[in-house]
C-alpha cells in the first residue's frame, strides 16, 4: 500500500519564541553577578588583580569578537557556497553580526588598558619586569630591538587608526548584508537567482577582506603581547577558531529554538546531523592548523620562536597545555565522531557548549603566559580568577544583546529556494 506524506506548513508567526526573552533576562543577571565578582577579585589582589582584569578583558574581547565577526564570516561563506544549512543559520548568524556595536565598546575599553598590557605601548613595563628579576639582559635587548623594529605598526596611534578602519569595514559588510537580506525577503521567489548572485559577489571578496583585517587586529590584541614572537599563520588559526566557536553557538541556538515554532518545523534530523558534521570538519581543521604550527616551530628549534612554546609548557604550564589539547580538540573530536550523538539534540547541545568552554580555555593558555610573571610559572592568585569572571560577564552581556537581535526579525526567510525541500517530511514514501 502506498504511503503518502504531506509537506509541513510554516506557522503564521515566524518570530522568535517568547522564551528568548527569558534567555536575555538570565544572561543579564549573570552579567551583573560576574561583573561584581570581577571587581571584587581585582580589589582583593591589588595591583596584580587589576593587571589580571585587563588580561582577562582581552580574552573576553577576542571570544565575543569571534562570535560577532566570525558569524559575519560564516554568513558570507554560506552565501558563497549555498546549501540548506543557510536557511537554518542565516537569521542567527545575522543576529550575531548586529552585535558589532558592543564589540566596538569592548575594543575602546581595551584601548584604555593598553599601558598595562603591551610593552610597545608602555616601555616602562620592561623596566618593571627587570626590577622584579623577570628578564635577563639578553631578553631586554631582544625586546627593545623588537619594539623599535616594529614601531611603524606597533604604536598607539596606529592601533587606533587600524582599528577604526577594520571596524568601519566590518560595519559596512554587516549593514550591507543585513539590508540586502531584508530587501530579498520583500522580493518575490522568482528573483531569487538575482539575489543569490548579488550575495555571492559581495561575500566572496568580503571573506578575503575579513581574513586580512581580522589578522591585523589579533596581532594587535594578542600576538603583540610578546613583541619578540611571530607566526605567519596566526590569523588563519583565529579565523578557523572563529568558525569552530560560531558553529557551536549556532548549533545551540538552532536546537534550543526547535522547542517551539518556527524552528520546530524546519529543523529536521537530517539537517541537524549535517550541521554536526560541518562542526566536526572545523574541529579537525582547527586541530590540524594548531598542530602544524607547533610541529614546524618545534622541529626548527629556533631561539626566537621556540620560547613561545616553552613559556606555555614549562613551570606547570604543561598541565594546562595537556588539558587544552584534551578540551579543545580531543573531546570534541571524539564526541562528534559519534553518529548517534549528532542525531541526539540534548547531547549535541552539550558537545557544542563544551566547545565554547574549550575555546575560552584555549584563549587563557594563549594570553596569560605572554606576561613574564606567568611565563613558565603557573601559580594561583586571586587575580587569576579574573579569567573566569571577566569573560563570563562580557559574554553574558553579549548573549543578552544577541537575544535582542534574534527577536528583532523573523527567524525564517520565506523566499529561500530550499524552503520547500526542508518542509518535506523525512523518509517520505510515494
Amino acid at each position: 500500500m502506498a504511503h503518502v506524506s504531506h509537506a509541513k506548513v510554516l506557522p503564521a508567526d515566524l518570530s522568535a519564541p517568547a522564551f528568548v526573552n527569558a534567555w536575555r533576562a538570565r544572561a543579564l543577571m549573570i552579567a551583573v553577578l560576574f561583573t561584581v565578582t570581577a571587581v571584587v577579585l581585582a580589589f582583593l589582589d591589588g595591583q596584580a588583580g587589576w593587571d589580571h582584569f585587563c588580561r582577562a578583558w582581552v580574552v573576553g574581547l577576542v571570544l565575543n569578537f569571534g562570535f560577532c565577526c566570525g558569524g559575519l564570516t560564516l554568513l558570507m561563506l554560506q552565501y558563497v557556497t549555498g546549501g540548506k544549512w543557510g536557511l537554518l543559520l542565516r537569521r542567527p548568524l545575522e543576529a550575531m553580526t548586529r552585535t558589532l556595536p558592543l564589540i566596538v565598546v569592548y575594543w575602546v575599553a581595551l584601548g584604555f588598558m593598553m599601558k598595562r598590557l603591551y610593552m610597545w605601548a608602555n616601555p616602562g613595563l620592561v623596566d618593571e619586569d627587570v626590577s622584579k628579576g623577570l628578564l635577563s639582559h639578553e631578553q631586554v635587548l631582544a625586546i627593545r630591538h623588537a619594539i623599535e623594529w616594529k614601531r611603524p605598526m606597533l604604536n598607539v596611534t596606529t592601533y587606533w587608526i587600524v582599528g577604526l578602519i577594520c571596524f568601519a569595514i566590518w560595519s559596512f559588510y554587516t549593514w550591507r548584508l543585513n539590508t540586502m537580506s531584508l530587501a530579498r525577503e520583500r522580493d518575490t521567489l522568482a528573483n531569487t537567482p538575482y539575489w543569490i548572485k548579488k550575495f555571492e559577489n559581495i561575500s566572496g571578496f568580503g571573506i578575503v577582506v575579513y581574513a586580512l583585517t581580522m589578522s591585523a587586529m589579533v596581532i594587535y590584541w594578542v600576538m603583540s603581547m610578546d613583541v619578540t614572537w611571530y607566526s605567519s599563520i596566526y590569523g588563519l588559526l583565529f579565523l578557523v577558531g572563529q568558525g569552530y566557536q560560531v558553529l557551536a553557538l549556532a548549533l545551540i541556538t538552532s536546537i534550543s529554538l526547535s522547542k517551539a515554532e518556527p524552528y520546530k518545523t524546519i529543523l529536521r534530523g537530517t539537517e541537524q546531523y549535517d550541521l554536526g558534521k560541518f562542526t566536526f570538519a572545523f574541529v579537525m581543521l582547527n586541530m590540524y592548523l594548531a598542530f602544524s604550527q607547533f610541529l614546524i616551530i618545534w622541529s626548527g628549534n629556533l631561539p626566537e620562536e621556540i620560547n613561545w612554546y616553552m613559556d606555555r609548557i614549562n613551570g606547570h604550564w604543561g598541565i594546562i597545555c595537556t588539558l587544552d589539547f584534551m578540551f579543545h580538540w580531543l573531546v570534541p573530536f571524539s564526541l562528534l565522531l559519534s553518529r548517534d550523538l549528532k542525531r541526539n539534540k540534548k547531547r549535541l547541545v552539550r558537545a557544542a557548549q563544551w566547545m565554547i568552554f574549550a575555546k575560552a580555555f584555549d584563549l587563557f593558555w594563549l594570553v596569560e603566559p605572554n606576561f613574564k610573571d606567568a611565563a613558565r610559572n603557573l601559580h594561583f592568585s586571586w587575580g587569576i580568577l579574573e579569567y573566569i569572571a571577566v569573560p563570563v560577564a562580557m559574554t553574558a552581556l553579549w548573549v543578552a544583546y544577541y537575544c535582542t537581535q534574534l527577536k528583532s526579525r523573523p527567524l525564517v526567510q520565506t523566499n529561500d529556494p530550499h524552503l520547500a525541500e526542508i518542509l518535506e517530511p523525512e523518509h517520505a514514501h510515494a
